[in-house]
């Protein structure tokens, strides 16, 4: 069974503590903003890095202007510079594109582009924005946000990750997912850089894969085909409802898991999405799709398991479990005892982890490492996500989630992420179960299951809050989700003031309710086995004549034995085997090859090897003690059992006592004062080997202590090594980011450059067009640039850029160009003259200051327009004029 991780951001509660200021905005605006509406348009969130800015402007390329969706793009971003890409962005979409100030709302059919160094949010629709507290090259601004649009807008939610280095924003999917949002990732293939891609279609947690510019029509053929089965009541339509019972049929038939007793509403929900991302708008249709294709079935089976989670997830429970409940718990057991833990719905393994880690540190503080032992076991029905769990590799943005100081003490840092230290995975045996079938663990100290309930029926739920009473120890715990409860089961559990879901068993409390153990499911074969034996067995109560009998028989004619797996692991103990073995001191260990007494041990291994080896009974008989007085042998049967079924491949292991007769042993005492100085011999060499066997094993003592001095070395290197090594890979974490941050900043410049240079050319074709001759000229009178229409006046070629006006040879009889030029700088005042050239052609000259955008005088522009014809028609009508006169 597959539980729901809530992933609650520290966002959400900052945004939330804020206080409206007096005044500070109208009294509606302050209603609106007390009590506000989410929006019920679509809001899509992009996430992109390195390479995203071509692929965003593919997306808004293919978005339409009146599409009726949000988006919020979250890039990362220098913070040390001016962003430009809301600009870059306006000319891949004719829809609004801002940059988000803080309490910005959300409007449908508008970009919002995040602002450099910060970290944005959503709260009912309104975009806000916070100090980043990571630091540079180690934030995760995608994962934040896309925590936070799940969290808001529900159902209403669309992540989309586009190209990137890294992994940020494969959390943030995963939490859409969890909430019923589409999620949607570029091909990595179209992607110039498939870091980001490809981490979140390796996690499972895309649900549509194409090219940047395909993934808007996705997105809107979903949203027109969603279907609205929930909706529905089941007495309204009980053809829907047929359907529905359909598909669990299916589901249970394809993967043997009944998902009956899930609330409707969430198989709705589920069966909604995959109906929309495949554009069916009937139930018959998309029941007719799963009988055609079966791994349809696969698909929707993991989208009900849900299997979404982080590391201490709600840190303020997780607190509150470690500095009031686990001491308490501790103090409370005996020295030597075991504290067994159940983590019910563990999914990969995050929160199983972080129960281990929250033990280690309560046994460090108190000074418990050696006394008390750990026993964690975590389970789930996603056997796929157990068997992840158990490699204990996790992505490296857990360090979202994880403290800096529990990331370098329990983690240890590799090239595609982190893994959990040795010492922290053995604390947990990770396991398939079903929790609504399988049996469960008993006598626990500690019990989670966060989440999960209320995915569930409120039947089933009584039930399970049920079993997890008898599971617990009286003063035991249990830690639910935020919005679960045990309902009615007050009797049995006391609950710890706050808002935390920590519940105590109450130590007198007996559960109420009849309570029904999970049955282990078997196999359709057994439908065949008697029934009258099973009723038998059934009704037999524990107090019957013939219950007695076959425990009195067991107990005091049964042998001892024991049953072993491959590796010598004790697996099930029958009788009493005290006499044969013992723990051994330090860690407690149950391999039997460990525990066994000295005189058992040599024998015993060897018959093991050898009836593994040959697969037929080997018997041997052996001392208990190296000094037992010789009135008894044990006598060691170890059987291979090949059959198939649960017990296939184990070794049983059976003690039996052999009694040696006194007549024989005088018999062997008369004979041995026939020869008393052969034995006396005998005896004297057998002393000599014994001191020769104890020097050896001491011998052997001592190397083994230097040869562990010499590994404590070794480990101790290591450590400075890996240290080393830690710090080598954060430093290439952050020259990773600042990489993307350039890669970003140089697509900017790059689109801006290409911008630049269009208008350069503009600009050149304008002036070349007016036939204008114009010459800028810099503070210094020297020339900056010109227009080719200028070489009438004063011939000037490439070379001549960076030369003194007065340098130049002009054609314009005008000796006070350079004196007016410095007047015009220093007045500000435009100069207009005609002037005439050697050439005989007339020239309107005009002088004027350069003025850039942000108002300085930057040099000085002179403009010539040729007015020869017009200064010929006015020499002719002056001399018509004098004709007339």
């Amino acid at each position: 069974m597959k539980k729901k991780v809530s992933a609650t951001t520290a966002s959400t509660s900052k945004i939330a503590a804020k206080v409206v200021p007096e005044n500070s905005m109208e009294t509606t605006e302050v209603l609106s903003y007390l009590s506000p509406e989410k929006p019920r348009f679509p809001i899509v969130g992009i996430g992109a890095s390195a390479g995203g800015l071509e692929a965003i402007g593919q997306f808004l390329a293919g978005v339409p202007s009146n599409s009726g969706m949000a988006f919020v793009v979250v890039q990362h971003l220098d913070p040390t510079l001016v962003g430009m890409l809301p600009e870059l962005l306006r000319r891949s979409t004719t829809m609004t594109v801002v940059q988000v100030a803080d309490q910005t709302r959300v409007e449908p059919n508008c970009v919002y582009v995040i602002p450099p160094n910060a970290d944005m949010s959503i709260l009912h629709g309104v975009l806000h924005l916070l100090a980043p507290t990571a630091p540079r090259g180690l934030r995760l601004p995608i994962d934040f946000f896309f925590r936070a649009l799940a969290e808001d807008q529900q159902e209403r939610s669309v992540g989309v990750i586009l190209s990137g280095m890294g992994t940020d924003g494969t959390i943030g999917l995963g939490v859409i997912k969890e909430h019923g949002g589409l999620t949607l990732v570029q091909d990595p293939a179209s992607a110039k850089f498939d870091g980001m891609p490809g981490s979140a279609i390796r996690a499972g947690l895309s649900d549509i894969t194409v090219p940047a510019i395909e993934i808007p029509s996705k997105i809107l053929e979903f949203l027109n085909h969603v279907p609205s089965l929930s909706v529905k009541t089941e007495s309204e339509a009980p053809e829907g409802k047929s359907h529905i019972e359909v598909v669990i049929l299916l589901l249970r038939s394809h993967t043997g898991h009944d998902f009956s007793l899930y609330k409707r509403s969430t198989i709705y929900r589920r069966i909604e999405r995959r109906m929309g991302i495949h554009k069916l708008s009937k139930i018959l249709d998309y029941v007719r799709y799963l009988r055609e294709n079966p791994q349809e079935i696969d698909l929707l089976f993991k989208e009900l398991l849900i299997g979404v989670t982080s590391f201490f997830r709600d840190p303020v429970a997780w607190d509150r479990l470690q500095d009031e409940v686990l001491p308490k718990l501790f103090a409370n057991r005996k020295v030597g005892t075991v504290l067994r833990a159940w983590v019910a719905g563990c999914s990969t393994g995050e929160e199983a982890y972080s129960l281990a880690i929250l033990f280690k540190e309560t046994m460090e503080s108190l000074k418990l490492l050696g006394n008390k032992s750990v026993q964690i076991f975590a389970t789930d029905l996603d056997a796929g996500a157990v068997d992840q769990a158990r490699l204990g590799c996790f992505p490296p943005n857990v360090s979202a989630d994880v403290s800096p100081e529990r990331l370098k003490r329990f983690f240890v840092e590799e090239q595609n992420g982190y893994r959990i230290t040795k010492e922290i995975r053995e604390m947990v045996i990770f396991a398939s179960q079903n929790l609504i079938m399988d049996p469960p663990f008993t006598k626990l100290d500690v019990l989670t299951c966060r989440n999960l309930l209320i995915y569930l029926s409120s039947e089933l739920q009584k039930k399970l809050i049920s079993l997890f009473a008898y599971s617990l120890n009286p003063g035991g715990v249990l830690m639910l989700g935020n919005a679960e409860s045990i309902g009615e089961f007050t009797d049995e559990f006391e609950s710890l003031k706050g808002k935390s879901r920590i519940f105590l068993r109450q130590k007198s409390a007996d559960c109420k309710v009849r309570l029904e153990l999970p049955a282990t499911r078997v196999s359709d074969s057994s439908d065949s086995v008697d029934k009258s034996c099973e009723a038998n067995a059934a009704v037999a109560p524990s107090n019957s004549l013939q219950f007695q009998a076959e425990q009195w028989l067991m107990k005091h004619h049964a042998p001892s034995a024991a049953l072993v797996n491959d590796q010598g692991d004790i697996l099930y103990i029958s009788g009493r085997t005290g006499r044969y073995l013992e723990p051994a001191s330090g860690k407690a260990n149950w391999n039997i090859f460990v525990m066994a007494r000295g005189g058992i041990a040599y024998e015993l291994t060897s018959a093991f090897q050898k009836a593994r080896r040959q697969k037929d009974p080997v018997v041997v008989r052996c001392f208990r003690d190296a000094d037992d007085t010789e009135r008894s042998q044990v006598e060691l049967s170890v059987q291979f059992i090949p059959e198939s079924g649960v017990l296939e491949g184990l070794t049983l292991i059976v003690f039996s006592e052999v009694a040696i007769h006194v007549h024989e042993s005088r018999r062997r005492a008369g004979k041995a004062s026939i020869s008393n100085d052969k034995i006396i011999e005998l005896e004297s060499q057998l002393a000599k080997l014994r001191e020769e066997l104890q020097r050896t094993r001491d011998d052997m003592r001592t190397s083994q202590e230097e040869l562990k001095s010499l590994n404590e070395e070794h480990q101790s290197t290591n450590e400075e090594l890996q240290s080393t090594n830690e710090e080598l890979t954060t430093s290439k974490e952050e020259m990773q980011s600042l990489n993307e941050e350039l890669q970003t900043v140089n697509a900017e410049l790059q689109a801006k450059l290409d911008e630049l240079s269009a208008t350069s050319n503009d600009m050149k074709n304008l002036l070349n067009s007016t036939e204008i001759a114009t010459v800028f000229l810099d503070n210094s009178l020297k020339v900056r640039r010109y227009t080719e229409h200028v070489n009438q006046i004063i011939k000037l070629i490439p070379g001549d850029i960076g030369r003194p006006v007065t340098d130049l040879a002009i054609s314009l009889i005008y000796p006070d160009l350079a004196n007016d030029a410095r007047e015009v700088l220093r007045t500000l005042i435009p100069l207009d003259k005609s002037l005439v050239s050697q050439g005989g052609r007339w020239f309107a000259t005009r002088l004027m200051p350069y003025r850039t955008f942000d108002n300085r005088i930057s040099g000085i522009v002179i403009t010539f327009t040729d007015m020869t014809v017009v200064k010929k028609l006015e020499a002719e009508l002056y001399a018509s004029k004098r004709r007339v006169n």
